[in-house]
């Protein structure tokens, strides 16, 4: 598409095509696709050209849902208004989600006795489509990221925290969470189908999932899934870096990881009816 095709105003028009009998709003659909795009980005901004090419629609029509954007908050610009980010109320949104997180009050005290207790990094997570989200971070003394990464998403095919919950899944269900392409982060990421599906059921006997250095090289991560609701999309996990990794540390880990686990199932089950969305 180019910026020669018919000008397309972003209206809200309904497009022909439905998904699970919903007809979808094209202006809404787009809008949606500029901020997750900005959003994947971080802190790299994007040229009008460049987000133009990379959703495939006229530069006319995106300029103008860019500034109805800004102008709202959602986005913000340059000084020259040629360069384009995430905004201030994308934040907010955010920080909305976890104020009303039912699980996520639940959870973070066990973060809290895990980090006190081992001083390792600490993370709860929540698979959202191919992805995962870090919904809560206690990070290690010995360890400190110079960034957060609550709000994050990574590929659920290559983090413990993802692999936890897809292996709650039968594997159809599982492949349902997974890209086109296995694309790799690090040399270690898992990229052919048939292996991540062995790696599945390996999790699903051993009862914890592995990430052996497959998004960071230097950090082996493991992960217990959360099964406190049906079907499981959360599961918390530890990142240790392995220059200072044992086969005792790591079983200790582990061990207190499933522990964690069952207790939280245990607080959050009685109460998960008044916690959950109706």
């Amino acid at each position: 598409m180019t910026d020669a095709a018919a000008p397309d105003t972003g209206a809200a028009t309904t497009s022909t095509a439905s998904t699970g009998g919903v007809r979808e709003v094209k202006s809404a659909a787009r809008t949606v696709e500029i901020l997750e795009f900005l959003a994947a980005r971080q802190n790299r901004p994007v040229r009008l050209r460049e987000l133009s090419e990379a959703l495939g629609v006229p530069r006319s029509s995106l300029h103008a849902l860019l500034r109805t954007l800004a102008k709202h908050g959602w986005v913000r610009s340059d000084a020259t208004g040629t360069l384009y980010g995430i905004g201030i109320r994308a934040l907010l949104a955010g920080t909305s989600y976890l104020d009303t997180d039912p699980y996520l009050p639940q959870v973070t005290p066990f973060l809290v006795e895990l980090r006190e207790q081992l001083d390792e990094t600490f993370h709860f997570g929540r698979l959202d489509g191919t992805d995962v989200v870090y919904l809560a971070t206690r990070e290690s003394s010995q360890y400190l990221r110079p960034y957060s990464r609550v709000g994050r998403r990574l590929p659920a095919y290559s983090t413990s925290l993802g692999k936890a919950v897809l292996a709650t899944l039968p594997d159809a269900e599982a492949a349902d969470h997974l890209p086109a392409e296995l694309a790799p982060l690090t040399p270690n990421t898992i990229t052919d189908r048939g292996a991540l599906t062995a790696e599945l059921e390996a999790t699903r006997q051993r009862g914890y999932a592995v990430d052996n250095e497959e998004n960071t090289l230097g950090l082996r991560c493991i992960a217990v899934a959360l099964d406190y609701d049906e079907p499981v999309s959360d599961a918390i996990s530890a990142s240790i870096p392995i220059a200072r990794l044992t086969p005792e540390r790591e079983a200790e880990v582990i061990a207190a990881l499933r522990q964690a686990a069952d207790r939280i199932v245990r607080v959050v089950g009685p109460i998960r009816g008044s916690l959950a969305w109706s």
